[in-house]
């Protein structure tokens, strides 16, 4: 328990966002002079596409956007997510099961303070993105780890979820596309992890940021597209960040039955109001205009896992698996513990991080970030030439 009489303890007890601290820290020392590649921060390196750009430009011609809107959102923009909530995860809602928030964190935040009570339990499939346990503890909810390895390729089964579950279990965290490892549920995956929710009468919580992000033509199943009597017990949260290389505009949102969307938004109308006018003007571009920019960062996403995780298995030590989504590898580096590296011993996935940004110049985010030690995770959304020296520098360490 943490003792500080200056913070409340809820907020005291909050740890630190592990990825943008290690990015923050590699930012830093490039700052200083240092030759620093960064794997850490999960941000597109590509520019917003022209016409997004272009929407934000147009809006900035009409008064309207300078002024308070409503706090669920523009009507325009909850109607645009209607139609992408249609086109990719196969469920029919009205704009008043939408509200807009500012970014995917604040929609994953908001759905636990609407859901969670007290001492409720929030099964968690390990490895988890890093925000999942802060924000369930801060609505006062108990996460509970599920821990899926490298040998069920990332991914949690029906027993091990039962194992699990107890009379205090009120939700189930649902995330394909991965958030650190890439993984991607197969159809019959998600209707069997969807049909055991819906038997016990669990709500879920289904995190579908990257469900754009797939490779090997692979496409990933929404778990109210899997099993549709989930949907009066499910929250959908997304936005724009990553498939649109729109991090900064801060824009996602959430989708669910309308009783729990309508305390979300009470919630969201004292904490934040709408979200910035402008920025919801260029995410309706983003999900109505052409597909064709997005397909090229797809591609281009695609080309650069496979470039990686080649270059991660070529590193004594590592064991890489090929992922099916998002933009990292989650790469097993047990076999690179406890070994001597010019003179120090890592014993753990957070020491080993720290000794290749120390002596290789690289960052990449430590296992423990994101569950159990062991594992290392390299974001692929960087530029090529330093996708490539980086790893380079790795595998000269590690040697």
């Amino acid at each position: 328990m943490v003792q500080n009489t200056r913070l409340s303890m809820r907020i005291g007890e909050i740890a630190e966002s592990t990825t943008l601290k290690i990015d923050s820290k590699a930012k830093a020392l490039k700052a200083e002079g240092r030759q620093v590649i960064s794997f850490a921060a999960g941000e597109p390196n590509f520019t917003t596409p022209s016409h997004i750009v272009d929407a934000a430009r147009a809006a900035l011609d009409s008064p309207n956007n300078f002024r308070y809107s409503s706090a669920t959102g523009l009507l325009e923009m909850r109607e645009a997510i209607v139609r992408k909530t249609s086109r990719d995860s196969r469920l029919e809602v009205s704009p008043s099961q939408v509200v807009v928030t500012n970014g995917g964190k604040q929609a994953v935040y908001q759905a636990f303070q609407a859901l969670l009570d007290p001492g409720d339990e929030v099964l968690m499939p390990s490895p988890y993105w890093t925000t999942y346990p802060e924000v369930i503890q801060l609505a006062g909810g108990v996460p509970v780890e599920v821990f899926a390895g490298t040998d069920q390729g990332f991914k949690v089964t029906v027993e091990q979820l039962e194992s699990a579950r107890t009379e205090a279990t009120k939700v189930l965290l649902f995330v394909s596309p991965s958030n650190p490892t890439g993984a991607v549920y197969s159809h019959e995956e998600v209707k069997a992890i969807g049909e055991w929710a819906l038997e016990h009468g669990l709500w879920v919580i289904s995190d579908e940021i990257y469900q754009n992000l797939t490779y090997d033509g692979a496409r990933a199943i929404s778990i109210v597209e899997a099993v549709p009597e989930l949907a009066d017990r499910t929250i959908l949260v997304n936005g724009v960040a990553k498939t649109y290389a729109m991090t900064g505009w801060r824009l996602g949102w959430m989708v669910g039955p309308t009783d729990v969307i309508k305390g979300a938004a009470n919630l969201q109308s004292h904490l934040t109001s709408n979200v910035n006018n402008i920025a919801q003007r260029a995410a309706i571009a983003a999900l109505d205009g052409p597909l064709e920019p997005i397909e090229a960062m797809r591609q281009a996403f695609e080309r650069r896992r496979t470039v990686i995780v080649d270059a991660l298995n070529r590193v004594n030590g590592f064991r890489c698996p090929l992922p099916q989504g998002a933009f990292y590898a989650y790469v097993d580096v047990t076999g690179a513990l406890n070994r001597n590296i010019q003179g120090i011993t890592a014993r753990t996935s957070l020491e080993l991080a720290d000794l290749i940004l120390s002596k290789a110049e690289v960052a990449a985010v430590p296992g423990e970030a994101f569950g159990p030690s062991g594992f290392l995770r390299f974001s692929y959304a960087l530029d090529d030439q330093e996708l490539i020296e980086g790893i380079q520098r790795v595998q000269d360490l590690l040697a």
